[in-house]
């Protein structure tokens, strides 16, 4: 597929997919005849992958090193684990101060919704240690 079409598909920019070839994100792509790009529909789901550990906060610099093990092929299967092994801490780490968040948020809401006295501060600290709960 043309890069165009990727594009389309992907949701990601030209320059977005010029940028990740240039940084080793993507490999290399075939040229056609015309010299023009020509992808393999396989890079969707390469694509689908990074865009995952973007959004998850992979640093582009592990994303770029998890890529240029994976282009090293098999031999690097034990070290690409456990890059995504460290990555899963950090987002299981992440995930969990969120539900901590979530669950301050949970007991404000609630605490509005059940109560008309005035002189209540529903603002006042949860007691619970830590900036990810300052109120």
């Amino acid at each position: 597929m043309k890069i165009g079409e990727l594009a389309r598909r992907t949701g990601l920019s030209l320059d977005t997919i010029r940028y990740y070839e240039r940084i080793g994100l993507l490999p290399p792509a075939d040229r056609n005849a015309a010299r023009q790009r020509d992808y393999d529909p396989s890079i969707l789901t390469w694509i689908a992958f990074l865009r995952r550990l973007k959004t998850t906060g992979m640093p582009i610099r592990d994303m770029v090193r998890y890529a240029a093990l994976r282009a090293q092929g098999e031999e690097t299967a034990a070290e690409r684990g456990a890059l995504l092994r460290q990555h899963r801490d950090a987002v299981q780490a992440h995930v969990d101060e969120l539900h901590a968040c979530l669950a301050v948020l949970d007991t404000k809401i609630a605490g509005y919704a059940g109560t008309t006295r005035e002189d209540v501060n529903h603002d006042a600290d949860d007691q619970r240690p830590g900036p990810a709960h300052d109120t």
